[in-house]
């Protein structure tokens, strides 16, 4: 099983979910095509459940919202 990645899109700055096999990811916030390879890595879990909950965390610590990344964009 393929361990899932969580990377910082360095356009937006939102936090993205990707498999440490994947090469590319689109960011969910602002479309940029992230190279998994290049972007900061903050964290690595065994599954995607796992990853998810990480995520979750990360954005609840950091107060980082889809509405927030997405008002950046905008700016």
């Amino acid at each position: 099983m393929t361990s899932t990645l969580i990377v910082v899109c360095s356009k937006c700055g939102g936090l993205l979910l990707a498999k440490a096999d994947q090469k590319t990811r689109s960011c969910p916030y602002c479309g940029f095509t992230v190279t998994i390879e290049k972007a900061k890595k903050l964290a690595q879990a065994k599954n995607a459940y796992e990853a998810s909950t990480i995520l979750r965390k990360l954005k609840a610590d950091s107060g980082l919202t889809q509405e927030k990344v997405s008002r950046q964009k905008q700016l």
